[in-house]
């Protein structure tokens, strides 16, 4: 039988908006703060006894490149014996790690993970690809690694390769999704995480980054309205769109990190669990339609964690966008006030790499607060996937 994973503890650093707070820290940097930082809440851990670190990653265009996580590591103070893999599935590449790492430890293959992710959206550098011939005569263009679809092959299918806005227009047009419904998810996003904050909910969540003057997410708007929200003109589709930058999520930057080990793992690091890894779940589908692609990933992870929506009582669902979130609450036909009750990605932000274990975190600690037993976490993923993981509260 494979052995239980649990979920010993979660942190993330405040999330930065593009060239705000954080635009100044490396990726790396950001990496190895979350990192410490788990090290040090684990009263009984010595360094050494970490057997892997995985992060996630989806540039890696920059200071990120060349394996982040083992950069992050060394950066962190952690022995030079500690193994440390990066892995990249976009925007769902921390959750990726944390799938990645709690298979090694079903399989007996590890005791203790560290587990994260990291994205500087601010940081992403311009990339000039290579001429093909020497001496070209024409003129070279610098790409934004940023986000999005860049230098496509030109023998892809042209509609898998509409930018993110695009794809969340079409899936608002055969999903039904309304701009109406799509701004209130963005408002009770913002709403929801500005209380969060000042409930005190994230306090134990999140640890600021040292020399930065950053107490909480920087792209909460508590004082946005359903007015404001729709006094904003499309990004994408100037005559018919519904997509609009108040019920996108913004660019960011930021690193999130989460503790997975074994039973044994109590005693390595002197913490009980927070939860226990009850199912995961990957799906696909085509790529204009990425934002959907959480319905399926979730239901398999359920699937294999032996429950149905009905037992749920918390989702954790990164809100790329706010059409792609009320087409997924539609189709699992959950109520909307158990997803994201502690606000959103539309207001907490999105760096890409660090989403997965944000949710997965935060999931873990909202089934603390609510005292709820089972929750799941999702995120959809650009160019047609998704990834989902169900925890179980062990206190319920």
């Amino acid at each position: 039988m494979p052995t239980d994973v649990y979920l010993y503890d979660a942190v993330r650093t405040p999330f930065g908006r593009y060239s705000g707070a954080l635009a100044g820290v490396r990726p790396d940097d950001l990496a190895a703060h979350v990192l410490r930082t788990l090290v040090e809440r684990a009263p009984a851990l010595e360094p050494d006894r970490v057997d892997e670190i995985v992060l996630g990653n989806a540039n890696g265009a920059g200071e990120d490149n060349r394996n982040v996580a083992r950069m992050a590591g060394l950066l962190a103070g952690l022995p030079t014996s500690v193994p440390a893999t990066t892995v990249n599935r976009l925007c769902g590449s921390s959750l990726d790690a944390a799938i990645v790492a709690s298979r090694q430890i079903a399989l007996d293959e590890a005791d203790v993970v560290l587990v994260g992710g990291v994205e500087s959206m601010s940081r992403a550098p311009w990339v000039l690809p290579k001429p093909e011939k020497a001496y070209p005569a024409g003129d070279a263009t610098l790409v934004s690694t940023t986000l999005g679809w860049r230098l496509v092959n030109p023998r892809m299918n042209p509609e898998w390769t509409v930018s993110l806005g695009e794809a969340t227009e079409l899936l608002a047009i055969r999903e039904q999704v309304g701009r109406e419904a799509q701004d209130v998810i963005a408002l009770r996003s913002h709403q929801a995480a500005a209380r969060a904050w000042e409930a005190g909910f994230y306090d134990d969540l999140v640890v600021g980054v040292p020399g930065v003057e950053l107490a909480r997410d920087e792209s909460i708007r508590s004082d946005t309205s359903l007015a404001k929200l729709a006094a904003l003109r499309p990004v994408f589709r100037k005559q018919d769109g519904t997509v609009t930058a108040g019920n996108s999520s913004p660019l960011n930057d930021g690193a999130s990190a989460v503790l997975l080990g074994s039973p044994s793992a109590e005693e390595i690091v002197g913490r009980c669990p927070l939860a226990r890894i009850a199912g995961r779940g990957a799906a696909a589908n085509d790529p204009q339609y990425f934002g959907f692609a959480p319905v399926e990933a979730a239901n398999l992870a359920l699937k294999r964690a032996g429950i149905g929506w009905g037992e749920v009582g918390a989702v954790e669902l990164n809100e790329a966008f706010a059409a792609q979130t009320v087409a997924c609450i539609n189709a699992w036909g959950v109520d909307p006030d158990i997803v994201n009750a502690h606000g959103g990605a539309i207001a907490i932000g999105h760096p890409l790499g660090a989403s997965g274990t944000r949710v997965l975190g935060t999931l873990a600690h909202s089934l603390r607060a609510s005292g709820e037993r089972w929750g799941v976490a999702a995120i959809c993923i650009g160019v047609g996937q998704a990834l989902a993981m169900v925890l179980e509260n062990l206190d319920a």
